[in-house]
């Protein structure tokens, strides 16, 4: 674990994700020379450690806050679900194998339209094929090759009989021992030339057609990244680290960037918060899925301003629906057998032409999509009335059999008759279409989490096509078409998220690059489907992987020496950086670390994650350091912290005797915000225009509460956190100062309440929350509206009060101080809050004080409120004669 005062760790190149863009990226950057840290969240996955028990399946699924570290990791989104994974090998360890290349004429270039609907491709089939051929070369595809299996025949004859065409895709599964070889089950594979990630002992056999392929082959032989890549990246030198979880990006001045991550451990069944890292990289290379490279860069956008607009845009699920053809039958009758559970999961594809190959509308591909076997049982036992039916008339014979002494010792047939012939199971199989569905989808935050804003409606004549080619192969299967429950709320699952990152020509295009290099990020990428612009259209794995590919080709040929130039990470240029946990951080002209941080172990949940971040810092009133937790004057300390704590309770028990009397009470107040606006009312108004919202919800205690009485400049102090999706979500509050009442000057009557916040963002960006009510006698009634509206500006940096308002100078502030300089290129964004009627109400009750006298403290301040008050609503207001 990274100490407070040691040093960051300095390589030339971070990974994120283990996917096909990270493990691509990890390999030829690691044997171009490069010295490249691997950071994958989930753990690594030999062969034979793959769930396959119910016990093993409960906990197969990722949330670390519920302490599941599994390979599943599964999202709901508005019209959509998602199922994605998490391990070492990304997507390659659930995905079904396929490798096509991404159709040539489907590279489209459209024009833009609102609402990001519009395919355009700033890079060709073309520019993608040798990294195609590359990636082949390592991944190693072949065509299915057994010519027995009856769902892979059963494919190919209705496909004949109506037309489509067919073939056997590319799929990354050894089925021989050695190339040319008879394919043969369960054979012993030999050991690659640059070994195993997993280790020497490490063994891998041929296919045993066990339809497995989705929840983790356990034979090894599926040709998963952490099987060729992954392994080949180690040995050239790269440095794997599973259990890594990045959190927060920025630049570093003199160039590249520095990386924030915790590590899980998945042996604690009920993790606590975790500490806070810090490693630095000359290049960053981001390939943790389209979801989690997306959420990332969300969650960043204030260390990472320059980012496009286009972020979040162009998200589609490459056109996934899934169906079923169930109850097939030949022509006589007979039911015909399709064992979807024998073979890999996918072993054809129909693919049926786009409008601009000669088709009509969006193209699509329809495979078969196999299952393991233990889904025949869940489908035979699903049928409750036949099984209830079969069952019970076995009950009825062996009833019958004890009440009239039949002669009969031998049940087997009774039995056979109870668990039924399985015809169903035997004549079912799914099938996967995907394709060139309309990629308007929008990602964003929304209460620190993901969001998806997707709809069936734009696509609905894409599906509508592809619905009825299932159909039209089912009818000649002799089967029913069935749809996945979903489908009739409007939902689809997709397992080929796109898009969020877009690659695009220019910056109002794209969020990357041709190459996906970040725009005004030099030596930042985007290599994972996020970068996509578009539906793949085919199985998008090996275009990632050539994308990525076509990526490490240009870096390691300098192509992008300007960005070295322009800052590295050598050691003329950034000298050994501290990470001490107690520094302030202007962040501006030069660089600080700022502090570490306790970070909750699931971060996708935003500001419904059931414990509260926390951040290293001297805790107020107190001598002794330790980890502040936000919105409580309680300190979530570490163990080694123990002692400190324990010192500390019996300093705050002392001080509650003998010390002053403090006041606290929690408020919360909600509104709209908009970034790069200076203004709070316009950026009140373009927020709300736009549904940027802003909330937070703060701790103010005075420590003494007749020193703030008597002076208006003597602050409280504020905890808690700030809630606003434009700078990655729940930020807790550093250090705070709250105002009660400051006169605007001599001979003024009106009042301003003050809120100053330094908050950081997920990288470690430093901003500070400036606020003010403005508590004036205007015509009219508005008390109300006066004391419960703040006016707000977010600064970039840690900005402190200005001198003539720190209680220790003595002295009164003219006007101005109060004021933020609007064209101050430190304005990072404006807007307005609010306090609604039922949270006043509730702020009510929230009133606590501590010390030796309570009852007259509360008094004290309520004289103070309501004569502050009165002052100023109790004269002639403003414009009025």
């Amino acid at each position: 674990m990274q100490g407070d005062d040691e040093p960051a760790e300095s390589v030339d190149a971070v990974v994120v994700g283990s996917g096909f863009g990270g493990s691509v990226a990890s390999y030829r950057l690691a044997a171009g020379g490069q010295s490249v840290v691997l950071m994958e969240r989930g753990r690594a996955y030999p062969p034979g450690s793959f769930a396959r028990t119910p016990s093993e399946m409960g906990r197969n699924f990722w949330d670390p806050d519920k302490g599941l570290y599994g390979l599943f990791d599964a999202w709901t989104f508005r019209g959509l679900e998602g199922i994605v994974s998490s391990g070492l090998g990304g997507g390659s360890l659930i995905y079904a194998n396929v490798l096509l290349r991404k159709d040539e004429k489907w590279f489209v270039q459209e024009s833009p339209v609102p609402g990001g609907g519009y395919e355009s491709w700033p890079f060709s089939r073309q520019d993608l094929e040798p990294y195609y051929e590359a990636a082949e070369a390592m991944l190693r595809p072949v065509p299915y090759p057994y010519q027995d299996t009856p769902k892979t025949l059963a494919m190919e004859t209705a496909a004949r009989a109506l037309g489509l065409s067919i073939t056997r895709p590319p799929i990354a599964v050894t089925f021989s021992a050695s190339p040319g070889a008879a394919p043969a089950r369960n054979q012993v594979l030999p050991p690659a030339p640059y070994g195993s990630v997993h280790g020497e002992g490490s063994v891998r056999t041929t296919c045993t057609l066990s339809g497995e392929c989705d929840i983790g082959c356990n034979t090894g032989a599926k040709n998963t990244l952490d099987h060729n890549y992954v392994s080949a990246a180690k040995a050239a030198g790269a440095d794997i680290r599973t259990h890594h979880d990045v959190r927060g990006i920025r630049p570093l001045p003199a160039g590249g960037y520095e990386v924030r991550y915790v590590v899980h451990d998945p042996a604690d069944a009920a993790p606590g918060l975790l500490r806070e890292q810090v490693i630095h990289c000359r290049r960053l290379i981001l390939a943790a899925g389209t979801f989690g490279t997306t959420f990332l860069l969300l969650r960043n956008r204030a260390s990472l301003p320059a980012l496009s607009p286009a972020l979040g845009t162009r998200f589609s699920g490459n056109g996934d629906l899934l169906g079923f053809v169930l109850d097939a039958k030949d022509p006589d009758g007979v039911t015909r057998t399709l064992s979807g559970s024998i073979g890999p999961v996918i072993t054809t594809a129909i693919r049926t032409p786009d409008s601009t190959d000669g088709g009509e509308g969006r193209g699509y591909y329809i495979e078969d999509a196999g299952y393991p076997s233990f889904m025949n049982w869940l489908l035979e036992t699903g049928q409750f009335r036949r099984v209830a039916k079969r069952a019970g008339k076995v009950m009825v014979q062996l009833l019958k059999d004890r009440l009239f002494h039949a002669q009969r010792s031998n049940i087997s047939a009774d039995l056979a008759a109870a668990l039924g012939d399985g015809r169903l199971s035997a004549s079912s199989v799914p099938l996967l279409g995907m394709g060139r569905d309309i990629p308007d989808g929008v990602m964003t935050l929304q209460g620190g989490r993901l969001a998806i804003n997707w709809t069936l409606a734009t696509s609905a004549a894409y599906f509508g096509r592809m619905q009825d080619t299932m159909q039209a192969i089912a009818k000649e299967l002799g089967g029913s078409f069935k749809q996945n429950p979903l489908w009739w709320s409007k939902r689809v699952i997709t397992v080929h998220p796109l898009g969020g990152a877009p690659a695009g020509r220019n910056s109002s295009e794209g969020v990357c690059d041709s190459y996906g290099e970040v725009f005004g990020y030099p030596g930042l990428y985007v290599v994972d489907g996020a970068a996509m612009p578009g539906p793949v259209g085919a199985n998008p794995a090996l275009t990632i992987a050539a994308f990525a590919e076509r990526a490490c080709h240009r870096i390691l040929a300098g192509a992008d020496d300007g960005a070295r130039k322009r800052g590295g990470l050598d050691s003329a240029g950034v000298p050994p950086v501290s990470v001490d946990g107690g520094m302030p951080d202007g962040g501006i002209p030069g660089y600080q670390p700022g502090p570490l941080r306790a970070l909750v172990p699931d971060a996708t949940k935003g500001a419904k994650a059931p414990r509260e971040e926390s951040t290293f810092a001297p805790r107020t009133g107190s001598r002794t350091p330790g980890l502040r937790s936000v919105g409580s004057t309680d300190a979530v300390v570490l163990p080694e912290s123990e002692a400190l704590q324990e010192a500390e309770i019996e300093e705050e028990a002392e001080l509650a005797e003998t010390g002053p009397t403090s006041v606290s009470f929690t408020e919360q107040m909600h509104g709209w915000f908009s970034p790069g606006v200076p203004d709070p009312e316009k950026g009140r108004s373009l927020g709300r225009d736009r549904s940027r919202r802003m909330m937070f919800e703060l701790t103010i205690t005075a420590p003494d509460i007749d020193a703030f009485v008597r002076d208006p400049l003597h602050p409280a102090t504020a905890e808690g956190y700030v809630l606003a999706d434009q700078f990655g979500g729940r930020l807790p509050v550093e250090r705070g100062w709250f105002n009660l009442f400051v006169s605007e000057g001599p001979g003024a009557t009106g009042r301003k309440m003050l809120y100053r916040l330094w908050l950081r963002d997920p990288g470690g960006t430093p901003l500070t929350f400036v606020g003010h009510k403005d508590v004036r006698n205007d015509a009219g009634f508005d008390v109300w509206a006066d004391t419960t509206t703040l006016y707000v500006t977010i600064l970039r940096g840690h900005v402190p009060p200005p001198e003539s308002f720190r209680p220790d100078t003595g002295t009164s502030a003219p006007p101005n101080a109060l004021d933020v300089d609007k064209n101050s290129e430190a304005v990072a964004g404006a807007g307005m809050l609010y306090i609604r009627p039922w949270d006043f109400a509730r702020q009510l009750t929230t009133f606590r004080a501590a010390g030796p006298a309570p009852a007259s403290a509360l008094a004290a301040f309520g004289r103070v409120f309501l004569g502050e008050l009165w002052q100023v609503y109790g004269r002639r207001p403003h414009g009025r004669p």
